[in-house]
């Protein structure tokens, strides 16, 4: 599986997708183009493909510094109505859901900084390995948005626990790799040199499992992790998120 993509490098090695985000000059500041093309490539994947795992990484120093901070004032003066935000923030939440739900066994690597919208890509795959050396970071209440991105909330409150990332919410401090671990949001933690090496440890078993018994597990384990949620509240998340920042506008023209 060969694409041209602009923001993403990808490449497939047998039953193997790897797939780089590529922008970092702007440390894979996550944009619009960008969810595009990860919605192409997630909505690609099928039993013809034949990929049974899918590696995500990020070029350059950082896996990921967020959301493209650049794209929602522009978003905002094509349109003061929030209509451009809600498509984008709907468009975040497609993604994590197609990285959650798809029925390929889905790889975090991660390196470098971790932040806001990074953080959601990394906590929606299954398997997440960090070098020790990783900076993880929440700002969003430091920017004066809501943690509305992709429906990250419940997911983090479910891996990390809530008193946790109430915490890192709250405060927008800085956490390390090691602590990243002790809230289940890494799996692992190595020195960078060995992040590869970790990866292939996962991924050679998972190749050979049975692609239905890989696809029911998954299945069981979304659903036990959603059993007790009666109603899906991030599902707002993209009206909240416009929301919040048209009226973050419009107080800065007054």
């Amino acid at each position: 599986m060969m694409h041209d993509f602009k923001s993403l490098l990808v490449s497939q090695e047998g039953p193997v997708l790897r797939v780089q985000l590529n922008s970092p000059e702007s440390g894979n500041a996550i944009s619009g183009p960008m969810l595009d093309e990860l919605l192409a490539v997630l909505g690609s994947l099928d039993d013809e493909t034949g990929i049974r795992v899918l590696i995500l990484s990020g070029a350059g120093d950082d896996f990921c510094l967020g959301g493209d901070r650049a794209e929602f004032p522009a978003l905002l003066a094509a349109d003061p109505s929030g209509v451009g935000l809600r498509a984008l923030a709907n468009k975040a939440r497609r993604v994590c859901d197609a990285l959650a739900t798809t029925d390929v066994v889905t790889i975090a690597r991660l390196h470098g900084g971790v932040v806001g919208a990074g953080v959601g890509l990394a906590v929606f795959c299954d398997l997440r390995v960090g070098a020790d050396d990783c900076r993880f970071r929440l700002p969003e209440l430091g920017l004066g948005v809501p943690p509305a991105w992709g429906g990250i909330m419940p997911r983090l409150l479910h891996e990390g626990g809530a008193a946790r990332v109430r915490e890192l919410i709250l405060t927008a401090d800085n956490f390390d790799a090691v602590t990243a671990q002790e809230l289940c949001l890494l799996h692992k933690v190595v020195p960078q040199d060995q992040l590869d090496s970790t990866v292939t440890r996962w991924t050679k078993p998972l190749i050979r499992r049975s692609p239905a018994a890989l696809r029911t597990a998954k299945l069981m384990m979304n659903g036990y992790a959603n059993a007790h949620r009666l109603a899906d509240a991030s599902l707002f998340d993209a009206e909240l998120l416009s929301s919040a920042l048209t009226v973050a506008a419009s107080s800065g023209r007054r």
